[in-house]
């Protein structure tokens, strides 16, 4: 069902973020040439996915320790996940996808009027992206519900394993 392969470029993007202006991929990557794990999680009301973005945010040292930024956006209105962000304390990049343009671009499963169960209305589902400095994929997961998603823990688990066991080009 994926649209991308293991190797292949992502799109780049450009999303309101939640500390005022806009956030480019592209441009972070070519400021930071660092790896970016990009997460998509359902919204601000999404009680499992406050409990990951608070991993997340314990485990943003271990993250930035492997040079790997976190980049998390929901189709949650922006005004939301502001208030969230400020709520809970968290530091790490948050956009708002309220176009759905980027949840398109990256085939992002969309719970909308047309699902088959009544799960909070509209949203995006979880995802996963790890991308090197170049924006070519090396690890993704995409989910249709809440559950099933890779703790902080496994996530570490995954750039690790993904950083020690990476193929050099010839």
């Amino acid at each position: 069902m994926s649209i991308f392969n293991l190797g292949d470029k992502v799109p780049d993007f450009t999303l309101p973020a939640v500390n005022g202006g806009k956030f480019s991929l592209e441009s972070h990557q070519n400021q930071h040439r660092s790896w970016h794990l990009i997460i998509f999680f359902r919204g601000s009301w999404c009680p499992v996915c406050l409990h990951e973005l608070k991993e997340l945010e314990e485990n943003k040292s271990y993250f930035e320790g492997k040079n790997v930024h976190l980049i998390t956006l929901s189709t949650d209105r922006l005004e939301n996940l502001k208030k969230m962000v400020d709520e809970h304390n968290l530091t790490f990049t948050v956009l708002a996808d309220e176009e759905l343009k980027t949840l398109k671009a990256y085939d992002v499963f969309y719970h909308g009027e047309d699902a088959p169960y009544e799960d909070h209305g509209k949203h995006g589902e979880p995802a996963y992206f790890l991308i090197d400095e170049n924006g070519q994929l090396l690890y993704q997961q995409k989910q249709t519900s809440p559950f099933g998603r890779p703790s902080s823990t496994e996530l570490r688990k995954i750039v690790q394993y993904i950083g020690k066991n990476l193929k050099t080009n010839p």
